[in-house]
C-alpha cells in the first residue's frame, strides 16, 4: 500500500499523523498556495500536478494505491482532477470532507452560490466588512470599494490588493473569544464566509451569531460523485487500519 493524501486542511493534518503513527507508506501533498505550510510527519510534496494527466502520471510513477482527497471543500478543481485521475488509473479514492455548516437559531445568513453573488449581496451604504474567504477570491469585491474591508491571510500578500483593506496575517484555528474580540474591535457590520464546515473555522460564525451580524454564506461548489466520509477514523478503516481518534 502507498497512499497519497491531497491535503491542506486541519483534518488532513490529523489524518497524516494517524497514517504516520500506523507506519503506513504515504505522501502528503500541498497545493502550494501557502508559503510556509505546516510540517507533516510524512514525506511531503508542494505544488500542483499539472491537471488530470499530471496527477494520473504521478499516481502511476509513484505506485500510489490509494488516494485521499482531504483538500478544502472549495478546492473544486483539485477534487475534480482527483476523481478523473483515479478513474483513469483505477485507483481507489475517498474524500475526507466535514459536513457543511447548517443554519442555527440566531444566525442571520444570506446564502449565495458564489463569490460574485456574495459581492453583489453587500449593501451600497459603506460598512465595515470582514472577508473570511482567502486571498484567491477577493477580486469581485473591488466592485464595492466604498466598504472598509478586513482580510485575514496565513501569509502577507505578495502583490497589491485590488482594493484598500486592512490585512490581518495570522494562522488559525481561532477561538470564539478571539473572534468575538476581533469583530468588536473592528466594528464589523458584515461578514462574508465560505461554508467550509467542520470545527476549525466555526468560531467566527458563532461570534457573528452572538453579535447578530449578517453573514453572506457562500455555498460549496458542486463536485462529482465520490465516496465521502467525515472523520479520520473512517479513512483509516478504509485503509485497513484502526485509529486512536474518535472522530
Amino acid at each position: 500500500m502507498r497512499a497519497l493524501i491531497l491535503g491542506g486542511t486541519a483534518d488532513a493534518s490529523l489524518l497524516a499523523a494517524e497514517v504516520a503513527r500506523a507506519g503506513l507508506d504515504a505522501v502528503y501533498s500541498y497545493g502550494g498556495r501557502t508559503r510556509a505550510p505546516a510540517d507533516q510527519p510524512l514525506p511531503t510534496r508542494i505544488g500542483g500536478f499539472g491537471g488530470v494527466s499530471g496527477l494520473a502520471d504521478y499516481i502511476r510513477r509513484e505506485a500510489i494505491t490509494h488516494v485521499i482527497d482531504a483538500t478544502h471543500p472549495f478546492a473544486a478543481e483539485m477534487s475534480r482532477n482527483a476523481v478523473d485521475a483515479c478513474a483513469d488509473t483505477e485507483t481507489p479514492l475517498i474524500a475526507l470532507e466535514r459536513a457543511a455548516w447548517a443554519r442555527m437559531p440566531g444566525d442571520n445568513w444570506i446564502e449565495v452560490a458564489n463569490v460574485g453573488a456574495a459581492a453583489a449581496a453587500l449593501p451600497q451604504a459603506p460598512a465595515n466588512v470582514f472577508l473570511a474567504i482567502g486571498r484567491q477570491h477577493i477580486a469581485p469585491f473591488a466592485s464595492k470599494p466604498q466598504h472598509a474591508y478586513t482580510l485575514r491571510f496565513v501569509d502577507p500578500p505578495e502583490v497589491p490588493l485590488p482594493f484598500a483593506a486592512d490585512v490581518i496575517v495570522s494562522r488559525g484555528p481561532f477561538t470564539f473569544d478571539r473572534e468575538l474580540e476581533m469583530l468588536r474591535a473592528r466594528e464589523i457590520a458584515w461578514m462574508v464566509a465560505r461554508n467550509s464546515g467542520g470545527d476549525g473555522a466555526y468560531a467566527k460564525i458563532e461570534a457573528a451569531r452572538t453579535l447578530g451580524l449578517p453573514v453572506i454564506m457562500i455555498a460549496r461548489p458542486a463536485l462529482p460523485e465520490r465516496q465521502r466520509v467525515d472523520s479520520v477514523a473512517e479513512v483509516m478503516q478504509w485503509l485497513g487500519h484502526s485509529t486512536r481518534l474518535g472522530a
